[in-house]
């Protein structure tokens, strides 16, 4: 029976869908993501224009840009606006929250977060934390983010090379023998590592090059089979590319992990922090970046005593690459 294991982690909550001992999809909510889609707020209209930009009233004072904004509101008006999109990061580049002005009658509060949302698909959800067995990990969720930190993807014969683009998240099918298996494989592969990763926005595959139009059109039938709607898709051209359009919310574990790799760090180091054995101070070592992350977030330094019981350091060193290690 599939259930969700979900872990309210330092810094960072993780949930992973889990059917037959293997995680099929993977979450994760930072905590300075900003507030959730959903969430109804008051801002205060800092640029009109073809692109208005708003900033959230609240801690952080996020700017977001507006859908549409009504003829006529000047620049410093306030307004109560809705998060329709989560702010993205991009390679080289960030994009800001999206909002619309919410209905009047909206009461202003948070949006569901991860907690709610998995709860919402009406599976069991069970709660985890440290001490106890680490069922996350035995699930798979060490290699799941070894994965996408490498973009490599082993799938029978064949391997995905994974990655996230600007324009696009590419998925590339790699392997040898005969193509059209190969595609059916990699088709497979890719709708999994679409659903584990919540992918969205624009997705291009890049098939194995197959040379009749009957192939070409078995992958797409195997692709609209797999593939949980809603979604968009072209036909496997003859260069074997398909682009995938899923509507895009929030930002998928292929960009949380790959593009901020200090959270990531650190969102490590702290879990494995929380479930140190021993006694006395508990040391965090990790490069410098990694520390001064942790380091800036005092909360997360209190929470982790309290939960632990034990004073705790933090330790600079150039020398560790990764995330560091704690004890």
């Amino acid at each position: 029976m599939a259930e969700w294991l979900y872990e309210a982690g330092i810094g960072e909550a993780r949930a992973a869908l889990v059917e037959d001992g293997a995680i099929v999809e993977a979450r994760i909510e930072r905590d300075h993501e900003g507030p959730p889609v959903g969430t109804v707020q008051h801002a205060r209209l800092v640029e009109a224009g073809k692109r208005p930009l708003a900033m959230l009233d609240g801690p952080g004072k996020q700017l977001v840009s507006l859908a549409r904004l009504p003829p006529g509101i000047p620049i410093g008006s306030q307004l109560k606006v809705e998060i329709t999109r989560a702010a993205l990061m991009e390679r080289g580049r960030d994009k800001p929250g999206r909002v619309k002005i919410a209905d009047p009658d909206a009461a202003v509060g948070p949006g569901p977060d991860l907690r709610a949302r998995i709860a919402a698909t009406g599976m069991k959800v069970v709660e985890l934390g440290a001490p106890g067995p680490d069922r996350l990990e035995e699930a798979g969720w060490s290699e799941i983010v070894g994965h996408v930190r490498s973009g490599h993807w082993p799938f029978g014969d064949g391997a995905l090379w994974v990655d996230a683009t600007p324009a696009m998240v590419l998925i590339d099918i790699d392997g040898d023998g005969d193509p059209l298996a190969l595609a059916r494989a990699g088709a497979a592969a890719a709708v999994s590592v679409i659903r584990c990763c919540d992918i969205t926005g624009s997705i291009g595959i890049d098939f194995p090059s197959l040379a009749s139009r009957a192939d070409r059109l078995a992958i797409d039938a195997l692709i609209y089979t797999l593939l949980p709607q809603p979604f968009e898709r072209t036909a496997v051209n003859g260069f074997g590319l398909m682009q995938i359009i899923r509507r895009r919310v929030r930002p998928s574990l292929i960009e949380q992990i790959r593009l901020d790799p200090i959270a990531t760090d650190g969102a490590l180091l702290l879990r494995q922090a929380e479930r140190a054995v021993g006694a006395g101070v508990l040391k965090l070592t990790a490069r410098a970046a990694v520390i001064d992350h942790i380091g800036g977030q005092p909360l997360w330094i209190e929470m982790l005593q309290r939960r632990t019981g034990r004073p705790v350091e933090l330790i600079a060193d150039a020398q560790i690459k990764g995330m560091g290690h704690a004890q």
